[in-house]
């Protein structure tokens, strides 16, 4: 298998009725929120939400099918609320089929006996406005790396990649030490590892303007250096600076910009030669991108700018994600040469800005219009659009 995602299972609705999605969240934000307090609309209720076309598969369901569609052999590992659509629950039913119907292998499936799957709320507004997501984790949050150990054994995924950091309980437990420790797992599997984070607060730029930390980016000290993989968005490169980058003796240092902030980040959390590591942060018109050899010499952090921008932006939610679909399909596809650092790395970013800018163009009834990769690559080195 050359993909394994793990974790975050979603049935993203949106609906011109969900306002509370903002007010809990605040506009543009996302609200964490436990299943006690999920509004209590029926099982009937989703079904027919779904039947209307009001929903969409969220977490690995904006990066798996697209790399399926692009050839690449994809697992998903996730847990899914039990019910009575066929033994799932009407949300749990609908990703599971969404994955399936796009070559996805669900055997790493695991149907939980309590808890619903993981669903959000997104207000419907006007085209291209992100506005607030109101986040249930219900059975994301009993993540358990245990249970998937024997997954990653079986299937032997080239690339192990868990979404998202601070969405599950269990996953988050022991203040990110469990997924460090299971991504070192699958390291010496033989894997190569990426995890991301989701925007842990639903304050952006107020977070940003305070200068102040984001405790749920904490979790993130002890999993960085597990990582071969890791690209944030330009918000949270702010936030995590401010988290895990400023000390008390020079805690009015301020986020100046995305070059030194890389260069921080991989002086702290990337010691240690041996392996490649690529780290990035994605900008609205591109990328910024620093790798590091196997021989620990290093590159300086080189924005590589899209060709892809042309085009009316219909939906940003996924944006990231689907970025990192691209990167992790090229890498997939050049998979020795990133192992031994000569791999094109700007041309793995470039691919990253290419699925993103298709998925976000996108109707959210066809989002999943990605070409086989030796067509997107084309696109990349011949300068056609998509």
């Amino acid at each position: 298998m050359d993909v394994l995602v793990l974790n975050t299972a979603v049935a993203d609705f949106r609906h011109e009725d969900f306002g509370f999605a903002d007010a809990l969240a605040s506009t543009k934000g996302l609200a964490i929120c436990s299943a006690d307090t999920m509004p209590g609309y029926s099982q009937k209720q989703f079904a027919e939400w779904i039947r209307q076309g009001c929903a969409s598969a969220g977490g690995p369901g904006n990066t798996a099918p697209l790399m399926a569609m692009a050839g690449l052999k994809v697992g998903v590992g996730v847990n899914l609320g039990a019910g009575d659509y066929d033994g799932f629950d009407a949300q749990g039913r609908f990703f599971y089929d969404v994955m399936i119907a796009n070559g996805i292998d669900m055997s790493s499936t695991i149907k939980h006996p309590k808890l619903p799957t993981g669903t959000t709320f997104i207000h419907r507004s006007k085209v291209g406005d992100r506005t607030g997501i109101a986040y249930f984790p219900n059975a994301n949050d009993d993540f358990n790396f245990e249970d998937f150990k024997p997954h990653v054994t079986r299937l032997k995924p080239n690339i192990v990649y868990y979404m998202y950091c601070g969405l599950s309980k269990r996953g988050d437990a022991g203040n990110g030490r469990d997924l460090a420790d299971f991504m070192r797992w699958c390291r010496a599997q033989g894997a190569i590892v990426i995890a991301d984070s989701h925007t842990l607060t639903g304050s952006v730029q107020e977070s940003i303007a305070s200068g102040l930390p984001v405790e749920g980016y904490r979790l993130l000290e002890p999993i960085l250096p597990e990582l071969d993989i890791f690209f944030t968005s330009s918000d949270e490169a702010m936030l995590i600076h401010n988290t895990l980058l400023i000390s008390d003796d020079n805690a009015k240092i301020a986020y100046s910009d995305h070059v030194p902030f890389l260069d921080r980040l991989c002086s702290k959390y990337c010691r240690g030669g041996g392996r490649t590591r690529l780290l990035g942060v994605t900008v609205s018109e591109g990328a910024f991108q620093k790798h590091i050899l196997p021989d620990g010499n290093s590159s300086i952090p080189e924005k590589v700018l899209s060709r892809f921008l042309a085009g009316d932006v219909i939906d940003l939610v996924g944006a990231g994600d689907s970025f990192r679909a691209g990167l992790v399909t090229y890498i997939a596809r050049n998979i020795n040469s990133f192992r031994d650092g000569t791999m094109n790395f700007n041309e793995a970013v470039q691919m990253g800005n290419l699925f993103a800018s298709v998925y976000i163009k996108a109707p959210l009834s066809s989002r999943y219009r990605i070409e086989p990769y030796e067509q997107m690559i084309e696109h990349i080195r011949g300068g056609s659009m998509i």
